[in-house]
């Protein structure tokens, strides 16, 4: 994991001096993808980086566990509290579902990175990992949008054995996965399986190994099917 640690370091370094910018902005939630990536961009950048909290009706737990991190990392941090823009905008939006809802949320912490981005000539730099990745679960042009994403091609067991490498406090690394979006919300019910589960069953598929039937298996290769449109640049249609 050292050799990890510093590669990822190096490779933030490389991306900034090759963008021409002069730092990055991420989004600190209070979770474990965030910790990690907010302490390897530290590392590598020293005070070139800002971290964002940006609450919108989140659970008091989370902001506390942002706070915690910055206390630990000393890491260059601003709080916006964007919960009245959601509730405006709620408001004049016509209804919709649970889904719709979530998801401006994400997209409204996606503005406001952009912003400082804007004003700093910084690069966004994105939280997610390889399995949120394979397995869709991000929110388009939400938290699936920055410019650089350190921790994509690791799953999330990695991001776990990485984390106790950069002595990220247990009770982070240990806590129940959520994005937060609603009360009770968590990754894995919303995948259907465990990260345990879903890193076992990506590991075998892209090694190229038979699986045996399961639902889970299914579940798995339905979610990365059913996502594709996530990774991939919007369609063009070709004229002449």
């Amino acid at each position: 994991m050292k050799n990890l640690k510093k590669r990822i370091i190096s490779w933030i370094k490389e991306e900034v001096k090759k963008s021409g910018k002069k730092g990055v902005v991420l989004g600190l939630s209070g979770g474990l993808d965030s910790a990690v990536t907010a302490v390897l961009a530290k590392e590598a950048l020293k005070e070139n980086i800002l971290c964002l909290v940006l609450p919108c009706e989140s659970p008091q737990e989370d902001l506390n566990d942002a706070i915690l991190i910055n206390q630990i990392f000393g890491l260059p941090i601003k709080t916006i509290d964007l919960s009245g823009v959601y509730k405006k905008l709620i408001e004049i939006l016509p209804p919709a579902n649970k889904i719709a809802y979530a998801n401006l949320k994400p997209r409204l912490r996606m503005l406001v990175l952009y912003y400082f981005a804007n004003k700093l000539n910084y690069l966004v730099c994105g939280t997610s990992n390889k399995s949120e990745l394979l397995s869709g679960y991000f929110t388009k042009f939400g938290d699936g949008a920055s410019d650089i994403l350190p921790l994509g091609d690791l799953l999330k067991s990695q991001v776990k054995e990485l984390a106790k490498e950069l002595d990220i406090p247990e009770k982070i690394v240990n806590k129940v996965p959520s994005a937060g979006l609603w009360p009770g919300q968590t990754d894995e019910k919303e995948l259907g399986l465990t990260y345990a589960e879903l890193d076992d069953i990506l590991r075998k598929l892209e090694g190229k190994k038979q699986l045996p039937p399961s639902e889970k298996v299914k579940r798995v290769k339905d979610l990365i099917k059913n996502s594709e449109h996530k990774r991939q640049m919007p369609h063009i249609c070709k004229i002449g």
